[in-house]
Protein backbone atom coordinates (compact mmCIF):
# COMPACT_ATOMS: atom_id res chain seq x y z
CA UNK A 1 0.00 0.00 0.00
CA UNK A 2 2.89 2.40 0.79
CA UNK A 3 4.71 3.00 -2.48
CA UNK A 4 7.42 5.19 -0.98
CA UNK A 5 11.11 4.47 -0.24
CA UNK A 6 11.59 3.02 3.25
CA UNK A 7 14.53 4.94 4.71
CA UNK A 8 14.47 3.82 8.34
CA UNK A 9 12.99 1.02 10.40
CA UNK A 10 13.13 1.66 14.13
CA UNK A 11 12.01 -0.39 17.09
CA UNK A 12 8.41 0.64 16.48
CA UNK A 13 8.28 3.21 13.65
CA UNK A 14 8.90 2.89 9.93
CA UNK A 15 9.89 6.06 8.10
CA UNK A 16 9.31 6.65 4.38
CA UNK A 17 10.66 9.40 2.15
CA UNK A 18 8.00 11.63 0.57
CA UNK A 19 10.30 14.36 -0.76
CA UNK A 20 13.36 16.33 0.36
CA UNK A 21 11.42 18.04 3.14
CA UNK A 22 8.73 15.57 4.24
CA UNK A 23 8.51 12.04 5.61
CA UNK A 24 5.73 9.55 6.28
CA UNK A 25 6.09 8.10 9.77
CA UNK A 26 4.14 4.90 10.43
CA UNK A 27 3.79 3.47 13.93
CA UNK A 28 3.74 -0.33 13.79
CA UNK A 29 2.30 -2.79 16.29
CA UNK A 30 5.81 -4.00 17.15
CA UNK A 31 6.61 -4.26 20.85
CA UNK A 32 10.03 -3.48 22.27
CA UNK A 33 11.28 -3.81 25.82
CA UNK A 34 14.78 -3.29 27.20
CA UNK A 35 15.64 -2.00 23.69
CA UNK A 36 14.85 -5.39 22.14
CA UNK A 37 12.08 -5.85 19.57
CA UNK A 38 9.98 -8.78 20.78
CA UNK A 39 8.42 -11.48 18.55
CA UNK A 40 4.83 -10.53 19.44
CA UNK A 41 2.81 -7.54 18.32
CA UNK A 42 0.10 -5.64 20.20
CA UNK A 43 -3.05 -5.29 18.04
CA UNK A 44 -3.69 -1.63 17.05
CA UNK A 45 -0.80 -0.44 19.23
CA UNK A 46 0.67 1.75 16.49
CA UNK A 47 -2.62 3.48 15.79
CA UNK A 48 -3.19 4.09 19.50
CA UNK A 49 0.32 5.50 19.93
CA UNK A 50 -0.07 7.85 16.98
CA UNK A 51 -3.39 9.21 18.23
CA UNK A 52 -2.05 9.75 21.75
CA UNK A 53 1.03 11.50 20.33
CA UNK A 54 -1.10 13.69 18.09
CA UNK A 55 -3.15 14.72 21.12
CA UNK A 56 -0.06 15.84 23.02
CA UNK A 57 1.59 17.48 20.02
CA UNK A 58 -1.55 19.58 19.64
CA UNK A 59 -1.54 20.46 23.35
CA UNK A 60 2.12 21.54 23.57
CA UNK A 61 2.70 23.87 20.61
CA UNK A 62 2.90 26.80 23.05
CA UNK A 63 6.04 25.21 24.53
CA UNK A 64 7.92 23.98 21.44
CA UNK A 65 7.19 23.44 17.72
CA UNK A 66 6.71 19.83 16.61
CA UNK A 67 7.24 17.81 13.46
CA UNK A 68 3.60 17.51 12.35
CA UNK A 69 2.60 19.13 9.05
CA UNK A 70 -1.15 18.47 9.42
CA UNK A 71 -1.14 17.12 5.85
CA UNK A 72 -3.75 14.31 5.65
CA UNK A 73 -2.19 10.89 5.01
CA UNK A 74 -4.54 10.33 2.06
CA UNK A 75 -2.92 13.24 0.22
CA UNK A 76 0.29 11.20 0.16
CA UNK A 77 -1.23 7.70 0.05
CA UNK A 78 -4.58 8.02 -1.80
CA UNK A 79 -5.43 4.37 -1.10
CA UNK A 80 -4.82 4.70 2.65
CA UNK A 81 -7.36 2.72 4.67
CA UNK A 82 -8.72 3.66 8.11
CA UNK A 83 -5.93 1.79 9.88
CA UNK A 84 -3.12 3.58 8.04
CA UNK A 85 -4.78 6.96 8.53
CA UNK A 86 -4.74 6.35 12.30
CA UNK A 87 -1.16 5.08 12.57
CA UNK A 88 0.64 7.32 10.04
CA UNK A 89 1.53 11.01 10.03
CA UNK A 90 3.16 13.31 7.47
CA UNK A 91 6.04 15.07 9.22
CA UNK A 92 8.80 17.56 8.53
CA UNK A 93 12.20 16.10 7.72
CA UNK A 94 14.54 17.07 10.55
CA UNK A 95 18.11 16.48 11.65
CA UNK A 96 17.72 14.29 14.75
CA UNK A 97 19.79 15.17 17.81
CA UNK A 98 21.79 12.22 19.21
CA UNK A 99 20.37 12.35 22.74
CA UNK A 100 17.12 11.22 24.31
CA UNK A 101 15.66 13.72 26.76
CA UNK A 102 14.41 11.81 29.79
CA UNK A 103 12.54 13.53 32.60
CA UNK A 104 11.85 11.73 35.87
CA UNK A 105 9.26 12.99 38.31
CA UNK A 106 9.14 9.87 40.50
CA UNK A 107 11.74 7.43 41.80
CA UNK A 108 11.12 4.20 39.87
CA UNK A 109 12.71 1.83 37.36
CA UNK A 110 16.43 2.22 36.69
CA UNK A 111 16.37 5.47 38.67
CA UNK A 112 15.30 3.60 41.81
CA UNK A 113 18.04 1.01 41.30
CA UNK A 114 20.60 3.77 40.79
CA UNK A 115 19.43 5.56 43.94
CA UNK A 116 19.68 2.41 46.07
CA UNK A 117 23.32 1.95 45.07
CA UNK A 118 24.54 5.53 44.96
CA UNK A 119 21.99 7.87 46.51
CA UNK A 120 21.88 9.54 43.11
CA UNK A 121 20.01 9.19 39.82
CA UNK A 122 22.24 9.53 36.77
CA UNK A 123 24.75 11.50 38.84
CA UNK A 124 22.16 13.84 40.35
CA UNK A 125 22.26 13.69 44.19
CA UNK A 126 18.88 13.16 45.86
CA UNK A 127 17.82 13.46 49.52
CA UNK A 128 18.39 10.35 51.65
CA UNK A 129 15.51 8.16 52.75
CA UNK A 130 13.37 8.35 49.62
CA UNK A 131 11.13 5.36 48.94
CA UNK A 132 10.31 3.47 45.78
CA UNK A 133 7.84 5.35 43.55
CA UNK A 134 8.11 8.46 45.72
CA UNK A 135 7.61 11.82 44.04
CA UNK A 136 10.91 13.65 43.63
CA UNK A 137 11.32 17.11 45.19
CA UNK A 138 11.56 18.45 41.62
CA UNK A 139 11.51 16.69 38.23
CA UNK A 140 15.02 15.91 37.00
CA UNK A 141 16.49 15.81 33.49
CA UNK A 142 18.54 12.65 32.85
CA UNK A 143 19.59 12.36 29.18
CA UNK A 144 20.64 9.17 27.47
CA UNK A 145 22.44 8.33 24.27
CA UNK A 146 20.42 7.01 21.35
CA UNK A 147 21.02 3.35 20.58
CA UNK A 148 20.70 1.49 17.32
CA UNK A 149 18.01 -1.18 17.08
CA UNK A 150 19.08 -4.09 19.29
CA UNK A 151 21.50 -1.99 21.35
CA UNK A 152 20.82 -0.45 24.74
CA UNK A 153 20.41 3.26 25.37
CA UNK A 154 22.97 4.49 27.92
CA UNK A 155 22.41 7.10 30.58
CA UNK A 156 24.79 10.03 30.16
CA UNK A 157 25.53 13.10 32.24
CA UNK A 158 24.45 16.59 31.30
CA UNK A 159 28.11 17.35 30.52
CA UNK A 160 28.26 14.39 28.13
CA UNK A 161 25.07 15.58 26.43
CA UNK A 162 26.57 19.04 26.10
CA UNK A 163 29.69 17.53 24.52
CA UNK A 164 27.47 15.84 21.92
CA UNK A 165 25.19 18.74 21.01
CA UNK A 166 26.72 21.86 22.55
CA UNK A 167 26.16 23.55 25.91
CA UNK A 168 23.47 25.96 24.72
CA UNK A 169 21.45 23.26 22.93
CA UNK A 170 21.74 20.90 25.90
CA UNK A 171 20.40 23.63 28.20
CA UNK A 172 17.57 24.39 25.80
CA UNK A 173 16.56 20.73 25.55
CA UNK A 174 16.69 20.38 29.33
CA UNK A 175 14.52 23.46 29.88
CA UNK A 176 12.01 22.53 27.15
CA UNK A 177 11.80 18.91 28.37
CA UNK A 178 11.12 19.97 31.95
CA UNK A 179 8.48 22.44 30.75
CA UNK A 180 6.80 19.73 28.66
CA UNK A 181 6.81 17.30 31.57
CA UNK A 182 5.40 19.81 34.05
CA UNK A 183 2.63 20.82 31.66
CA UNK A 184 1.72 17.23 30.78
CA UNK A 185 1.85 16.08 34.41
CA UNK A 186 -0.59 18.83 35.36
CA UNK A 187 -2.95 17.93 32.51
CA UNK A 188 -2.75 14.21 33.31
CA UNK A 189 -3.45 14.81 36.99
CA UNK A 190 -6.79 16.38 36.05
CA UNK A 191 -7.68 12.98 34.57
CA UNK A 192 -6.48 10.97 37.56
CA UNK A 193 -3.17 9.98 35.97
CA UNK A 194 0.40 10.33 37.20
CA UNK A 195 3.24 10.58 34.67
CA UNK A 196 6.14 9.03 36.55
CA UNK A 197 8.72 9.62 33.84
CA UNK A 198 8.90 10.20 30.11
CA UNK A 199 11.24 10.48 27.13
CA UNK A 200 11.33 13.17 24.44
CA UNK A 201 13.22 13.30 21.17
CA UNK A 202 14.19 16.42 19.27
CA UNK A 203 15.53 17.45 15.90
CA UNK A 204 16.58 20.63 14.13
CA UNK A 205 14.85 22.09 11.08
CA UNK A 206 16.62 23.84 8.20
CA UNK A 207 16.83 27.06 10.20
CA UNK A 208 18.34 25.37 13.27
CA UNK A 209 15.12 25.64 15.27
CA UNK A 210 14.53 23.00 17.93
CA UNK A 211 11.56 20.77 17.05
CA UNK A 212 9.84 18.04 19.09
CA UNK A 213 9.66 14.81 17.07
CA UNK A 214 9.00 11.07 16.96
CA UNK A 215 6.38 10.44 19.67
CA UNK A 216 5.39 12.24 22.82
CA UNK A 217 3.88 11.15 26.13
CA UNK A 218 2.68 7.76 24.92
CA UNK A 219 2.59 4.46 26.83
CA UNK A 220 5.77 3.50 24.95
CA UNK A 221 7.72 6.60 25.94
CA UNK A 222 6.27 7.22 29.40
CA UNK A 223 5.18 5.56 32.62
CA UNK A 224 1.55 6.34 33.51
CA UNK A 225 0.03 5.40 36.87
CA UNK A 226 -3.55 5.55 38.13
CA UNK A 227 -3.61 8.17 40.88
CA UNK A 228 -6.20 6.22 42.88
CA UNK A 229 -4.03 3.09 43.00
CA UNK A 230 -0.72 4.89 43.59
CA UNK A 231 1.11 4.02 46.80
CA UNK A 232 4.59 5.10 47.83
CA UNK A 233 6.88 2.12 48.47
CA UNK A 234 5.30 -0.04 45.78
CA UNK A 235 5.82 -0.59 42.05
CA UNK A 236 2.52 0.84 40.77
CA UNK A 237 0.80 -0.93 37.88
CA UNK A 238 1.27 1.02 34.69
CA UNK A 239 -0.69 1.83 31.56
CA UNK A 240 2.48 1.36 29.58
CA UNK A 241 4.79 -1.43 28.52
CA UNK A 242 6.18 -1.68 32.03
CA UNK A 243 3.47 -4.33 32.30
CA UNK A 244 5.45 -6.39 29.76
CA UNK A 245 8.77 -5.49 31.39
CA UNK A 246 7.53 -6.80 34.74
CA UNK A 247 6.71 -10.13 33.09
CA UNK A 248 10.09 -10.26 31.36
CA UNK A 249 11.85 -9.65 34.67
CA UNK A 250 10.48 -12.99 35.89
CA UNK A 251 12.27 -14.84 33.07
CA UNK A 252 15.81 -16.11 32.78
CA UNK A 253 16.57 -13.79 29.86
CA UNK A 254 19.68 -11.62 29.47
CA UNK A 255 17.81 -8.77 27.70
CA UNK A 256 19.61 -9.32 24.42
CA UNK A 257 18.06 -10.43 21.08
CA UNK A 258 16.20 -12.54 20.35
CA UNK A 259 13.48 -11.60 22.77
CA UNK A 260 11.16 -14.21 24.26
CA UNK A 261 7.59 -14.80 23.08
CA UNK A 262 5.05 -13.10 25.33
CA UNK A 263 2.02 -15.21 26.38
CA UNK A 264 -1.33 -14.34 24.79
CA UNK A 265 -2.89 -13.27 28.08
CA UNK A 266 -0.08 -10.74 28.67
CA UNK A 267 -0.57 -9.42 25.12
CA UNK A 268 -4.31 -9.08 25.64
CA UNK A 269 -4.00 -7.34 28.98
CA UNK A 270 -1.32 -5.02 27.59
CA UNK A 271 -3.55 -4.13 24.64
CA UNK A 272 -6.31 -3.26 27.10
CA UNK A 273 -3.88 -0.96 28.92
CA UNK A 274 -3.09 0.90 25.67
CA UNK A 275 -6.80 1.37 24.98
CA UNK A 276 -7.42 2.57 28.52
CA UNK A 277 -4.48 4.98 28.31
CA UNK A 278 -5.87 6.42 25.06
CA UNK A 279 -9.30 6.96 26.56
CA UNK A 280 -7.99 8.44 29.81
CA UNK A 281 -5.57 10.80 28.05
CA UNK A 282 -7.68 11.95 25.10
CA UNK A 283 -11.08 11.70 26.78
CA UNK A 284 -12.55 9.43 24.12
CA UNK A 285 -12.46 5.71 23.24
CA UNK A 286 -10.38 4.61 20.27
CA UNK A 287 -12.25 3.80 17.07
CA UNK A 288 -10.69 3.19 13.67
CA UNK A 289 -13.69 4.65 11.90
CA UNK A 290 -13.60 8.08 13.57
Amino acid sequence: MINLPLIHRGKVRDVYQIDDHHLLMVASDRLSAFDVVLPNTIPLKGALLSQISNHWFDQTTHIVPNHLTNTPVQEVIPAADADLKKRAVVVKKLTPLPVEAIVRGYLIGSGWKDYLHTGEVCGIPLPPGLQRAEKLPEPIFTPSSKAAVGDHDENISFAQAAALIGQDMAKKIRDVSLALYRFAAEQAQKKGLIIADTKFEFGLDDTGQLVLMDEVLTPDSSRFWDEKAYRVGTSPESFDKQFVRDYLETLDWDKTPPGPVIPDDIIQRTAEKYHEAHERITGRPFRLED
